[in-house]
């Protein structure tokens, strides 16, 4: 058997704040740009993703940046924490990079950075990785997530034609947190005050009169309700796989690291489980 070619390291973009943004009270808006954005290029997938790079605490790392070398020299707990966050909108003429951050006090490592950024201050990032946007031969497009996929909702409503067949759910917090989004498209927000997160999304969706023809969905956000209504799509009303895009976003009571970390086993558990593949107990 032929040995396959060694995976070529991801060299990480290197980008610096131009300006920020308060959107809501519980999302900040952060601009990237500069000469190190010249090889950045997004725009095939309205779900386009980054992975930022923090420093660790105390961690000065050699230059030029080098995430192999830092591996090979630095402790794994000095190493660069990763949180990866959405594409809200790719300028190539003026190369700029918008990326919008949810905001939870004083909580996590990405939202309290978000909110002291500076101008000048710079940002390392790998991707762009995705791997949705809105099929245009399709009838019609179900857009269901939380604050954590709001970014990605809204570039898919956006590159969608005027008159397009959409029902888009996004459940926020309060009134408060209702943004603009540069579409036709009557979104409907979901407030969910005091509220199990994902609840209202689930009620709704299950509510709705789903239309004749092929559908094409998004769902994407809170990882427990994402499960409810893949269910829900999949098996109660046999929507082919291949049309749709579901998958958690994060996890109620785990951070990054941990969700990223058993992510691909829960996501594979829950399809075998729902699928009517998984091994009989």
């Amino acid at each position: 058997m032929a040995e396959r070619p060694a995976r070529k390291p991801r060299k990480p973009h290197s980008a610096q704040v131009v300006r920020t943004e308060r959107l809501t009270p519980h999302m900040q808006r952060v601009v990237l740009g500069g000469e190190g954005l010249a090889d950045f290029a997004a725009g095939t997938c309205t779900d386009h993703y980054v992975k930022i790079l923090f420093p660790a605490e105390g961690a000065v790392y050699p230059e030029p940046f080098d995430m192999e070398r830092i591996r090979a020299e630095f402790p794994r707990e000095q190493w660069p924490v990763i949180r990866t966050y959405t594409v809200r909108a790719w300028d190539p003429e003026h190369r700029e990079l918008t990326l919008d951050f949810v905001l939870h006090g004083d909580e996590g490592l990405a939202g309290p950075w978000a909110m002291r950024a500076q101008p000048g201050e710079t940002v390392r990032f790998l991707g762009p990785g995705g791997a949705y946007a809105p099929d245009p031969s399709a009838d019609w497009h179900l857009l269901v997530g939380d604050e954590s996929a709001l970014p990605a909702i809204a570039r898919a409503l956006e590159s969608l034609p005027g008159g397009a067949r959409v029902h888009a759910f996004v459940e926020v917090s309060g009134p408060e947190e209702e943004q603009k989004i540069d579409s036709d498209v009557e979104v409907v927000w979901l407030h969910r005050g005091s509220r199990p997160i994902g609840e209202a999304l689930v009620e709704a969706v299950r509510a709705l009169e789903f239309p004749e023809g092929r559908l094409h969905a998004f769902v994407h956000g809170e990882a427990a309700f994402v499960k409810d209504l893949r269910r829900l799509l999949r098996v109660g009303l046999q929507i082919p796989r291949e049309d749709l895009s579901v998958s958690g976003y994060w996890r109620l009571g785990h951070n990054e690291d941990g969700w990223q970390a058993a992510k691909r086993e829960w996501n594979a558990r829950i399809e075998a489980e729902q699928e009517g593949t998984a091994p009989a107990a």
